[in-house]
C-alpha cells in the first residue's frame, strides 16, 4: 500500500511578506509606466531619459524586481525544485521576452527593446541557479559585478551582440536596457540574503502564513487587510502582470483620447 505521505505530500509553506513585495514593486511599475505613457503620448512634459526624478525611480524599482528573483531562486533551491520545474519556469520568462520584443517593435521601430527586463532576467535566474551553491561567496560576487561595469569599459562591448554584458562605454538606443553587469549583483545579493534569512530567520518571509500557522486559527482569512491581500496576490503572478499591464493601461488610455476627441499622437 502507498503510504498516505506519498499520495499527499505536504504543502510547501508560502512566503507571503516576500509576494507582497514583488507585488509592490508591481504596482510602483505599473505606475512608472502610467506616467511613461502619459508623456509619450505628449499628455504630460516628462523626461524617463535624463531627469533623475524617473531614472532614480527606474533604479529602484528594477532592483527590487531583482532583489524578489534572487529571494525566489534561494527558496526553489531551498525546497528542492528540480532542473525540469526551473527549465519550465525559465521558458515562460524567455517566451515573455520574445513577446516584448516583437510589441516593442510594433511601437517603438527605431528604438525597440532588445534585451530589457526579461531578457536580461532569463540570463540571470539561470547564473543564480548555477551559483546558488557559492554561499557567502556571492556576497563577493555580487559586490565585483556591482563594480565591474564603472572600472572595465571598452568600445568591443558597444554593439548590440555585445551591449548586454554591461560592459559598453555609451548606452544604447533602446527602450530598456538591463545588462548582465552590474545588474546580476543585485541578484546574487538577493540569493545571498534570502539564503541567510531561510537559514536563522525563514519567518521574516513567510509572514501571513506563518502567523496564521503558529495561531492556530484559519476560521477567519477575510479579516486580514485588503491590501497585503492584493499584493501577495499579485506577487503571486508576477509574469503574468507584467505581460498585460501595459496593453491594458495603453488600451484604457487610446480609449479615453477617442471618447475625448483627442488625437492619438502616431
Amino acid at each position: 500500500m502507498v503510504a498516505r505521505s506519498a499520495l499527499h505530500p505536504p504543502a510547501l509553506p508560502r512566503f507571503d511578506r516576500l509576494d507582497r513585495l514583488r507585488g509592490l514593486a508591481l504596482v510602483w511599475m505599473a505606475a512608472f509606466h502610467f506616467c511613461f505613457d502619459l508623456a509619450n503620448w505628449r499628455l504630460i512634459q516628462a523626461n524617463f531619459y535624463v531627469d533623475p526624478l524617473w531614472t532614480t525611480q527606474r533604479t529602484c524599482i528594477l532592483s527590487l524586481f531583482l532583489l524578489c528573483a534572487g529571494a525566489g531562486q534561494a527558496i526553489a533551491v531551498h525546497q528542492g525544485q528540480t532542473w525540469a520545474r526551473f527549465w519550465r519556469r525559465w521558458a515562460q520568462v524567455a517566451g515573455c521576452a520574445l513577446l516584448v520584443t516583437l510589441g516593442s517593435m510594433a511601437m517603438f521601430p527605431r528604438s525597440f527593446i532588445y534585451f530589457g527586463v526579461l531578457h536580461g532576467m532569463a540570463v540571470m535566474l539561470l547564473v543564480a541557479r548555477l551559483t546558488a551553491g557559492w554561499g557567502r561567496g556571492l556576497w563577493l560576487a555580487g559586490a565585483v559585478a556591482l563594480a565591474l561595469p564603472q572600472l572595465v569599459q571598452h568600445p568591443v562591448f558597444d554593439t548590440a551582440w555585445l551591449d548586454w554584458t554591461g560592459l559598453m562605454t555609451r548606452k544604447p538606443i533602446t527602450e530598456d536596457h538591463v545588462p548582465l553587469l552590474p545588474w546580476l549583483g543585485v541578484m546574487w545579493w538577493g540569493l545571498a540574503a534570502t539564503q541567510r534569512m531561510l537559514a536563522h530567520r525563514p519567518g521574516w518571509l513567510q509572514g501571513a502564513c506563518a502567523d496564521r500557522g503558529t495561531s492556530g486559527d484559519n476560521s477567519h482569512p477575510a479579516q486580514a487587510a485588503l491590501l497585503p491581500r492584493v499584493l501577495t496576490t499579485l506577487g503571486r503572478w508576477s509574469l503574468t502582470f507584467y505581460m498585460v499591464h501595459q496593453p491594458l493601461l495603453i488600451g484604457a488610455l487610446a480609449a479615453w483620447m477617442t471618447l475625448t476627441g483627442r488625437a492619438i499622437p502616431a
